[in-house]
């Protein structure tokens, strides 16, 4: 069910399913058609007279209900035929909301900042048992292709599934900065964790050789002491293993590595 022309100044909740058991009267061959078709129906349920009672009786809008269906198919009963709803103080609350994009970018050019979302927030009402369910608010999904340059546009949300939440506004402004990116190589000295063991752990080589994808924008300011690179004795002591990989454990924002090397170091200990 989706419901509709739900009172403005009422936080409702439903008591039962959100599905109903539809009869319908048809030929016989429309009846084998529509099964073959078999497909999920939605049949909207006016809830204009909550504004007087907590109840609304299906018998009571059969034609409403058959205008959603063909012609040729009449709908004879709906069950359960009374839908019941407990009505509570409405309840006001922001969340932040949730990009989705679906981008391809053109060769050598990606995301190099945070997104932004004007409003960050948006604020939706209704009873307070569904509002503190809901965390965040996801956007309609951006989609692009060969994509060189950012994206600024204004996306809606996602359509809301419930009708006793109201958000507001519905339309939110994103941009997602895109730039060209390039290929850097730096060399990072490794460090060693859980050594603490031994008086000595020598590592050879002593550093790797990572290369990155930066923005043309952060090339200059993306430097070795940007990453962090370390080996885990534990694996030695625990797996007797004869080589140690290499772990990179920090790395830029919007940096994206592309080869470690080498991906694993000898060593030499002293205990």
């Amino acid at each position: 069910m989706e419901y509709v022309n739900a009172p403005a100044n009422k936080a409702f909740h439903p008591l039962q399913s959100d599905t109903v058991n539809v009869r319908l009267e048809t030929t016989g061959w429309q009846l084998l058609f529509s099964t073959l078709r078999s497909t999920a129906h939605t049949i909207q349920v006016d809830l204009s007279g909550l504004q007087n009672r907590n109840w609304i009786v299906f018998t009571n809008q059969l034609g409403f209900v058959n205008r959603q269906f063909a012609a040729n198919q009449q709908v004879v009963s709906v069950s359960p035929d009374t839908l019941y709803f407990d009505f509570s103080k409405q309840t006001e609350r922001k969340i932040p909301v949730k990009p989705v994009y679906h981008i391809q970018f053109a060769k050598q050019y990606n995301i190099i900042d945070q997104l932004t979302v004007s409003p960050e927030y948006v604020t939706i009402t209704g009873p307070l048992e569904d509002v503190v369910e809901i965390e965040s608010w996801e956007t309609d999904t951006i989609r692009g292709t060969q994509v060189q340059s950012a994206v600024r546009m204004n996306v809606p949300l996602q359509k809301n599934q419930r009708a006793n939440i109201n958000i507001y506004p519905t339309t939110v402004e994103v941009n997602i900065p895109v730039g060209e990116v390039t290929e850097k190589i730096l060399e990072v000295p490794l460090k060693v964790e859980n050594g603490r063991q031994f008086s000595s752990v020598k590592l050879l080589p002593g550093k790797v050789k990572l290369t990155v994808m930066v923005s043309l924008r952060d090339y200059a300011k993306i430097t070795g002491n940007s990453f962090e690179a370390v080996v885990n004795m534990e694996h030695w002591v625990d797996d007797q293993i004869s080589s140690l990989p290499v772990i990179i454990t920090q790395i830029p924002e919007f940096c994206t590595l592309v080869k470690v090397e080498p991906q694993n170091v000898e060593f030499f200990v002293r205990k």
